[in-house]
């Protein structure tokens, strides 16, 4: 490996790290309740839900890759910091409106996993009573973050290698 290769492939790891952190405290503590609650309603309010969680999800990456920017001295381009935050962006906003997301487990055969941990699943979770038991634990948290993690991953190789 060259040492341009290897400066970008440094350049990707850090950018890949300062993104998915970024993706966890902006998916899980920057979103409020409210955009959590409305982002997969039909209509306007669910778009600017969903719009208004991915601005403040795209705020905190950004935040945390400027961080890495400076500590770490790396070089990215204008053009890979857009077309990279862009994708990122476009296909959270896309998974986060739900009814895709789950248009594409069902095209992919994972609609029984994507109900996992919910009421509409068979095995779902019980309390002491028999009643349903809520989780985090569920399929479709595991699609959707999954989902997301993979177009971190093409940001960040974007970001880096443009």
């Amino acid at each position: 490996m060259d040492a341009t290769t290897a400066s970008t492939a440094a350049t990707f790891a850090a950018v890949f790290a300062a993104l998915y952190a970024g993706h966890q405290v902006g998916d899980h503590w920057v979103q409020s309740s409210c955009q959590a609650a409305d982002k997969g309603l039909k209509g306007s309010k669910g778009r600017w839900a969903c719009t208004r969680h991915v601005l403040g999800l795209t705020a905190t990456k950004a935040i945390l890759l400027v961080g890495a920017v400076l500590v770490l001295g790396l070089h990215l381009s204008a053009l890979g910091l857009v077309l990279g935050f862009a994708v990122d962006a476009g296909t959270h906003w896309w998974a986060d409106r739900r009814v895709t997301l789950a248009r594409l487990a069902r095209v992919t055969n994972k609609s029984e996993f994507l109900s996992l941990g919910t009421p509409a699943h068979q095995h779902h979770p019980v309390d002491a009573k028999g009643l349903y038991a809520p989780t985090l634990g569920t399929g479709a948290y595991a699609l959707d973050q999954s989902f997301h993690v993979l177009f971190l991953f093409v940001a960040a190789l974007i970001i880096a290698a443009v």
